[in-house]
């Protein structure tokens, strides 16, 4: 009997982790309110109940599927005069290397709760990152959020609106142009 269990219990996370798959690539190429229960369904290759058994509404599936490590790096090591480059190459990777945030960027622009998502992500992640980086406590809070301001600012419109310009830049110009500012957020 247990090992009958044991081959329910992982057929079921196979198919909780193919329906959270296919809903991380759903919501990134179509965004939150286009995105379907039905399609992430048919993506996964299972009956829509099972999306609603096992994640109970969109929002919450949006909520599994979005959840977002930003990885921050430890800079401690690097010399203070470095950090906003370093945070700048550091958001290019995170960027570039996962869909789930620029899905939860885009579903952020019209869903309420999308949005809250990534206040808490950047709250809860980039502001005690940024406190530890400060010589001014005080003004951390405000610090982190104009750091948030570059690093989504450069999201949006490199990724989700793909403005021309910004497209064509090189890594290393981005890194160039917008190192100094969030040097000057960081420690200025």
């Amino acid at each position: 009997m247990t090992g009958q269990r044991a081959t329910v219990t992982s057929k079921s996370e196979a198919t909780k982790a193919a329906i959270l798959a296919a809903a991380r690539e759903r919501f990134a190429a179509d965004g939150y309110e286009r995105s379907t229960i039905r399609a992430i369904a048919g993506d996964a290759r299972v009956d829509p109940a099972l999306v609603m058994r096992y994640f109970a509404s969109k929002e919450k599936l949006f909520a599994a599927a979005a959840d977002f490590d930003l990885h921050l790096p430890d800079l401690s090591a690097l010399p203070r005069t470095r950090l906003g480059k370093a945070l700048v190459s550091h958001f290019l990777d995170r960027w570039e290397g996962d869909d789930n945030l620029k899905a939860l960027m885009r579903a952020s622009m019209t869903n309420d709760a999308a949005a809250q998502r990534l206040r808490r992500v950047f709250s809860g992640q980039l502001l005690p990152f940024i406190t530890s980086l400060c010589a001014d406590r005080e003004s951390a809070s405000m610090r982190a959020g104009l750091v948030v301001s570059q690093a989504m600012g450069l999201a949006l419109t490199r990724y989700v609106l793909r403005i021309p310009p910004v497209v064509a830049m090189r890594r290393e110009e981005i890194v160039a142009w917008l190192g100094p500012t969030m040097q000057r957020y960081i420690t200025g």
